[in-house]
């Protein structure tokens, strides 16, 4: 995409009209900067791809020290090297962000699907679309919960469990064990995972899009905090119950900011006082909330494969014959019709129980079909 963009100023430069009018050349030049800036929001994902991060430790390879993450900003490199520990639970965020978003998006046109090289999406995320607000917030959730989880676990030195939830309820049972630090995770998750926007400034339509849906993931997961309670007593009795606050799954999660992505809501910028908010296009919609997603513009419909927009069409992708949904023929193949082959699979069937103690299984042959939709 940035080649694109630069070919285009190239073009323009070595245009004899340009030349002449620097008045509309300035502007333009902003704008492509600002869509290089922002398009570039969710670059920090990066980490999943670094094999160094992913083998745990306390300390980063040499070869992968924080200023050689070129994924990150210098305001990223900066928390990176004060906290070195926390770039494993920041990868580990990554990773649950973008197998979640497969697992959500696996049955639609645009499944999450990354690309080779360092890229993670190519050029997917390049406008703001609502699969652009779903990235944003299910990544923003992973790393709050990463590192939540690894401070409650006592992976990390400086953090620990919430020891704020103490002492005894109104109903009669005492606040115990290791209550998630939710607080901590989202504010370490703010402070890293905002920074790019915020590098540059607050105030384009983008930033405020990505700074908004950042939120949003992250208040998705504290709203959805649990109490969860053990018994004690004689035989189960539940004399005494101890209970502590803990996350949701985060399948649980990533369930939740699906149905926010479903019902996103269209926004442009306006100016209200001094400041500079996201409304509804349309006056006639109900504001959205703080865990809302927003959105800029609409999606393509990712048919056909369209790298300047990040679509890698739906040519040779699996549906469902039997399915009236997105995931059905009809649409998941936009109209161009299926293939059906058949295919032989093994598998254990008829297990039994052996006492004592293992399952014997044998292994059966059955024939599946499959349909995949046909090209251009």
């Amino acid at each position: 995409m940035k080649l694109d963009y630069f070919i285009l100023i190239l073009e323009y430069v070595f245009e004899p009209s340009g030349l002449a009018d620097m008045n509309l050349l300035l502007p333009f030049l902003t704008f492509v900067l600002s869509m290089l800036t922002y398009a570039d929001g969710v670059r920090w994902l990066e980490l999943s791809q670094v094999s160094s991060l992913a083998a745990g430790g306390d300390e980063l390879d040499p070869d992968e020290s924080c200023d050689g993450l070129s994924s990150l900003v210098n305001r990223q490199k900066k928390i990176c090297k004060r906290h070195v520990d926390m770039m494993t639970p920041v990868q580990q965020g990554a990773i649950l962000a973008l197998q979640e978003c497969q697992y959500q998006f696996r049955t639609r046109r645009w499944n999450c699907s990354t690309v080779d090289g360092m890229a993670v999406f190519g050029n997917a995320l390049s406008q703001g679309t609502r699969e652009t607000s779903f990235v944003h917030s299910i990544s923003s959730a992973g790393v709050a919960h990463a590192v939540t989880r690894s401070c409650s676990s006592g992976a990390l030195g400086h953090c620990g469990c919430d020891r704020t939830v103490s002492g005894t309820s109104p109903t009669g049972f005492e606040w115990a064990g290791c209550s998630d630090n939710i607080a901590y995770g989202n504010a370490f998750c703010k402070n890293f995972v905002d920074a790019r926007e915020r590098a540059k400034g607050a105030g384009a339509n983008r930033a405020l899009m990505n700074l908004h849906n950042n939120e949003a993931g992250r208040r998705t997961l504290e709203q959805n905090m649990r109490v969860q309670c053990k018994c004690h007593g004689v035989s189960g009795s539940c004399e005494l119950k101890t209970c502590w606050r803990a996350m949701p799954s985060f399948r649980e999660v990533g369930d939740i900011l699906k149905d926010k992505f479903d019902g996103a809501t269209e926004v442009h910028q306006q100016k209200i006082g001094s400041r500079k908010v996201l409304v509804p296009l349309h006056v006639t919609y109900k504001p959205h909330t703080e865990q809302d997603l927003v959105y800029l513009v609409h999606s393509p419909d990712f048919c056909e494969p369209d790298p300047k927009r990040g679509s890698l069409g739906t040519s040779g992708r699996l549906c469902n014959k039997q399915s009236k949904g997105l995931d059905g023929c009809d649409l998941m193949c936009c109209g161009r019709g299926y293939s059906t082959t058949q295919r032989v699979v093994t598998e254990r069937c008829q297990c039994k129980f052996h006492w004592c103690c293992y399952v014997k299984c044998n292994m059966c042959k059955r024939t599946v079909e499959e349909h995949r939709c046909n090209g251009f």
